[in-house]
């Protein structure tokens, strides 16, 4: 029988809509987003051991790319690409250890690309001072944090299990064409019900639509640059800072927004009417281990005045609980629209974003929580790691798009090794957005949460 015409019943590996809507959105805009996580040891590292992690890795959710559709607006599918995509990189000239962000920034930089592969990469740079960086930059279109972090926890265990999907490029065109239109037809019924939607939401929301988006200064030159933000990660003890957070009326998380909502006070990236700030908040679905989504989160959008947080957590925590509740009870009704996916222009694309993330009328800032994650994480070579960073970054961002959406800034917080990691990323239009002074800024808020960190 020739290749791509097994009549095998498939399994179901049609991309999800929000899965491909990033990734379509993110192709018209020129950019990508990825996860970057760093493990560094202290101690001699096991080469074996990380080459042993290094072949278990890329299964589950990892082991894999995605394949377009046949059709001009059909549906993606995720296609099998199972075990190392590229080579391990094992540098021999050691670096000095200042120099460590920089070639964090350099592995963001390398090709990665979920639909051609590789979808994810890791190297190994030795540093002056006898530590040892392990780096892994992930494509956040093929899977989120949580994903991430399980797929990681399965590799140093040895447990990942491949998601039986086929081979790239197994089907033949006429048997894609086939496939795609049945798919076309099952979904006809939620089109139509989206279009309905689509058609009252385009009524209320006329003015968003047709409206301009306008930067805060937009640049007079250098708009096609790229921009690299600052990015900086404070690590303090779990035990002060959940006391802190108790004393505060608060609990881990609330204290977490209430950081973040302090620190964009004192970066100036709060809400020009009324000096409020709103953090998106992304909530983890991925309650079931037999979902295979890419990215299966639930945004939810929460607004507090960040001025008494450092002394008064129980507003910021007020706000959080209603965030939460309405983002699980009222659909985001862009959200709603993205059966239309396959089907709309780059430029549709690119303004649905800019209402879905509020470029247009607000100054967002992305607050995401990993919560509690096992010790495993650390054991990348069976050793524990002394020290571990991550973070989402987009790239090929350019100065004049940084702009229209106000700039940006990312607050994440994971619980692990007896620490609360909090890494934090931003930029701010005609700002100083160097890393130093990002530093000086997180060291400044944490003081007036009367908490101290290390901050790398």
């Amino acid at each position: 029988m020739p290749v791509g015409e097994d009549r095998r019943p498939a399994p179901d590996n049609v991309v999800p809509y929000a899965d491909q809507a990033l990734l379509l959105a993110l192709r018209g805009a020129g950019q990508e987003a990825v996860m970057q996580i760093i493990w560094l040891y202290e101690h001699p590292v096991d080469l074996d051991g990380l080459r042993r992690f290094y072949q278990n890795y890329g299964h589950g959710l990892l082991g894999r790319l995605i394949e377009r559709s046949a059709l001009p607006f059909g549906r993606h599918r995720w296609v099998a690409a199972p075990g190392p995509q590229t080579s391990l990189e094992i540098a021999e000239q050691p670096i000095p250890r200042d120099e460590l962000f920089d070639w964090a920034d350099e592995q963001v930089e390398l090709p990665l690309d979920p639909e051609h592969g590789p979808s994810w990469r890791m190297a190994i740079q030795p540093l002056t001072d006898g530590t040892t960086a392990v780096g892994m930059v992930v494509s956040h279109t093929v899977v989120d944090g949580g994903g991430a972090v399980a797929t990681t926890i399965a590799a140093v265990n040895g447990t990942g299990r491949d998601l039986d999907y086929p081979p790239r490029r197994s089907r033949t065109r006429s048997r894609a064409v086939r496939e795609d239109l049945r798919q076309l037809r099952s979904d006809l019924p939620e089109i139509g019900r989206t279009l309905v939607k689509a058609v009252k939401v385009a009524t209320r929301r006329r003015d968003e639509l047709t409206r301009p988006s306008t930067p805060v200064s937009a640049p007079a030159d250098g708009g096609d640059e790229i921009v690299k933000t600052a990015f900086a990660v404070a690590m303090l003890d779990i035990d002060k800072w959940d006391s802190r957070a108790k004393s505060l009326g608060g609990n881990h998380f609330s204290l977490v927004a209430g950081f973040a909502g302090k620190l964009a006070e004192n970066l100036g990236r709060t809400r020009a009417s009324d000096g409020a700030v709103t953090l998106m908040i992304p909530v983890s679905e991925r309650d079931n281990p037999a979902d295979t989504g890419g990215n299966v989160v639930t945004i939810a959008n929460v607004t507090f005045d960040p001025a008494p947080v450092a002394s008064d957590l129980t507003s910021a925590r007020a706000a959080i609980k209603q965030g939460l509740v309405t983002a699980r009870q009222t659909p985001d009704e862009m959200v709603e629209l993205l059966p239309l996916i396959p089907f709309l222009p780059k430029r549709a694309m690119g303004r649905i974003a800019d209402m879905a993330f509020q470029f247009t009328a607000d100054v967002p800032v992305s607050c995401s929580n990993l919560g509690d994650i096992p010790d495993d994480l650390l054991r990348l070579d069976g050793t524990v790691a002394e020290r571990f960073y991550f973070r989402g970054i987009d790239r090929n961002l350019t100065r004049g798009a940084l702009e229209k959406r106000n700039g940006l800034m990312t607050v994440a917080s994971m619980r692990l090794g007896g620490k609360v990691i909090l890494p934090v990323m931003s930029y701010l239009p005609g700002a100083d957005n160097s890393r130093a002074h990002l530093r000086e800024m997180i060291t400044q808020t944490l003081g007036e949460f009367e908490l101290s960190s290390v901050i790398e």
